[in-house]
C-alpha cells in the first residue's frame, strides 16, 4: 500500500471515529427526553441542509467546473435529482417490504421505516465524502506532495470529519428514541460511518477515474440528503411544536448556522 493510499485509509478511519464519537451521544441520555431529542434531531437537520450545499453541491460544481465537458449546473442537477429520486424510491420499496412482512400484523411500523431511510440516507452521503477524502490524498501522488496540497486533504478530511459528529447522533438518537438499547443505537449509528474507510481507499487507488464521477456522486449525495432532512427529519422533530413552537426550530437554526460556519472557515 502506497503512502497516499494509507493516508487515505488513516484519514478516513478518523472519520468514522468521529461518527462514533457522535453516535456515543446516546449513551447520555438514560432515557429519551422528547424536549432535547427534538432540539438534537433539529440540530441534526440544520448540519444536513447546510452540508448539502457546501459541502457537497458547491465541491460538485467546482469539481464539474474543472473536470466535465458539461456544464457543472446539468452535472449537479441531474445527481441531486437522482439522489434525492432514489431516496423516495427506497423508502418505497422499504415500506412495501415492511407491509408484506406485517401483512398478518397489521400496518407496517411507519416510524421504523422512516428510520431505515435515515440510516441509508446517511451511509448513502458518507460513500461519496470517503471517496472525496480518498481522492484528496491520492491526488497527491500525481501532483507532488507539497504542503499546501497536504493541508488541503488535511482540511477535506477535518471538514468531513466535523460535520460526522452530529450525523452519528442522527441516526442513534432516533433509533433509542424508538426503544432501543443504549448499546444497540451506538452501534448502529457508528456504522453508517464504517463506508467511509472502504470509499477512502478506493477512492485514493482509483483517483483518475474518480475524479471524473466525482461531482455526480457529491450531488446525489445532496439530492438524498435535503429529501430527508425536509421530508422526515424535520416532522419528526417538530412532534411537539404546540407545547414548544420555537425550540426544535431552532435546533435547525443553530444547526446550519454551526455547519455553514464550519464548512466556510475550513474552505
Amino acid at each position: 500500500m502506497n503512502i497516499p493510499v494509507l493516508m487515505a485509509l488513516i484519514a478516513t478511519l478518523g472519520t468514522w471515529f468521529v461518527t462514533a464519537m457522535g453516535a456515543a451521544t446516546v449513551v447520555f441520555f438514560k432515557s429519551p427526553n422528547p424536549k432535547a431529542l427534538n432540539g438534537m434531531l433539529g440540530f441534526a437537520s440544520g448540519v444536513m441542509i447546510a452540508a448539502s450545499f457546501w459541502s457537497l453541491l458547491q465541491p460538485a460544481i467546482e469539481r464539474a467546473q474543472l473536470h466535465s465537458s458539461l456544464p457543472a449546473y446539468f452535472v449537479a442537477t441531474v445527481g441531486f435529482l437522482f439522489g434525492a429520486v432514489f431516496m423516495w424510491g427506497s423508502d418505497k420499496i422499504v415500506t412495501l417490504a415492511r407491509r408484506r412482512a406485517n401483512s398478518t400484523q397489521g400496518e407496517p411500523n411507519e416510524r421504523l421505516t422512516r428510520i431505515i431511510m435515515l440510516v441509508l440516507s446517511i451511509t448513502l452521503h458518507n460513500i461519496p465524502e470517503g471517496l472525496a477524502v480518498g481522492v484528496a490524498f491520492g491526488a497527491l501522488q500525481k501532483g507532488g506532495c507539497g504542503m499546501e496540497e497536504f493541508m488541503g486533504a488535511i482540511t477535506v478530511a477535518v471538514g468531513i470529519g466535523l460535520q460526522n459528529f452530529p450525523e452519528g447522533a442522527a441516526v442513534s438518537v432516533p433509533l433509542r428514541r424508538e426503544g432501543y438499547s443504549r448499546k444497540k443505537s451506538f452501534l448502529l449509528g457508528q456504522a453508517s460511518g464504517m463506508v467511509e474507510p472502504v470509499a477512502g481507499v478506493l477512492g485514493a487507488l482509483l483517483v483518475v477515474y474518480v475524479e471524473a464521477i466525482l461531482p455526480y456522486a457529491l450531488s446525489f449525495a445532496a439530492g438524498a440528503m435535503i429529501l430527508v432532512a425536509v421530508h422526515e427529519l424535520i416532522p419528526e422533530c417538530q412532534r411537539q411544536q404546540k407545547a414548544q413552537p420555537y425550540f426544535a426550530t431552532m435546533g435547525i437554526v443553530i444547526g446550519f448556522a454551526v455547519m455553514m460556519m464550519l464548512d466556510v472557515m475550513l474552505g
